[in-house]
């Protein structure tokens, strides 16, 4: 059985996809609440998640870039 390569432009596609979410996210949740501050820990979870999707979107982007 032939193996088929995952194409290249559909995982970039798809990390490009958790960069812009992680980025809206963060847009989203500083205008609902008015929490621009990193270090303030009542938020902290909403930069945990932001954090998380930016990095991956980041690094998967390098990774499958063409």
């Amino acid at each position: 059985m032939a193996e088929v390569e995952f194409p290249r432009k559909v995982a970039f596609t798809f990390y490009l996809i958790l960069f812009l979410a992680g980025i809206v996210f963060y847009l989203i949740w500083g205008f609902y609440y008015g929490a621009w501050i990193l270090v303030d820990t009542p938020w902290i979870g909403a930069y945990a998640v932001t954090v998380i999707l930016v990095g991956f979107g980041i690094v998967g982007m390098l990774l499958y870039k063409d």
